[in-house]
């Protein structure tokens, strides 16, 4: 069975599947090598992702995943008063909801690697739900987390503000992601996998390639190259 890689969110995780979307872009990475799973729930926040984490992990697993991305916040930084107060997570409740899924991750598998991605900046003239200074704040939290539990982390939040005009190029809605955008959480993302025994080129083949089987004596090779 090939290793899995689960990408854990809300729905800029849903959507990560579509066309140029970043975890599509991972499945063809690890084409052969890892199945790549989408957990992605549109509208979520940290505390209802919570009552997940024993449906998507359950810690009496055969098979837990060797990686975990784990893509909250957005939602959790809408601002009360506004038309999404009711995602609305204070900033230290989401630091401690980070903490609880990722031990969680952990307990299902201690050599599990996470990755806690920030959301990205938001354009406050095409999304009133939320300012980019607040979402700044929680990316800063998620950032603050990952380092506390030794966690990797990619700080979505100011990568993508070092490009003028992430605007319009990163951004569709002024939160959710463009091809463009989706192109920076993917190279961000295998960036962090390619760190560890996660590259996908160290990685092996779950079966003999085409060039490896004899039509003579086919069993030979999948009895060697077989996972």
């Amino acid at each position: 069975m090939r290793p899995q890689i689960v990408l854990f969110g809300d729905s800029i995780t849903e959507q990560s599947f579509r066309s140029g979307g970043w975890g599509a872009s991972l499945t063809d990475t690890y084409s052969r090598k890892a199945d790549v799973l989408v957990r992605g729930y549109g509208g979520y926040n940290t505390i209802w992702a919570l009552f997940l984490l024993h449906h998507i992990f359950p810690l009496d697993s055969s098979k837990p995943p060797v990686a975990t991305t784990v893509f909250f916040g957005a939602n959790d930084a809408a601002l009360l008063g506004r038309s999404s107060e009711s995602q609305h997570v204070p900033i230290e409740e989401y630091k401690d909801n980070l903490r609880k899924i990722a031990c969680h991750l952990k307990e299902c598998n201690p050599t599990m690697l996470i990755a806690l991605i920030t959301p990205p900046p938001v354009d406050e003239e095409r999304n009133y739900a939320r300012t980019n200074e607040a979402t700044g704040t929680y990316a800063k939290g998620c950032i603050e987390v990952a380092k506390e539990l030794g966690l990797f982390s990619v700080d979505l939040w100011s990568k993508m503000q070092e490009t003028e005009g992430w605007q319009k190029k990163y951004l569709r809605d002024g939160l959710h992601l463009t091809p463009e955008g989706n192109r920076v959480v993917y190279k961000e993302v295998i960036s962090v996998f390619n760190e560890t025994r996660l590259s996908a080129e160290e990685m092996p083949l779950d079966c003999p390639r085409q060039s490896e089987i004899n039509p003579k004596n086919p069993e030979k090779a999948f009895q060697q190259k077989c996972l």
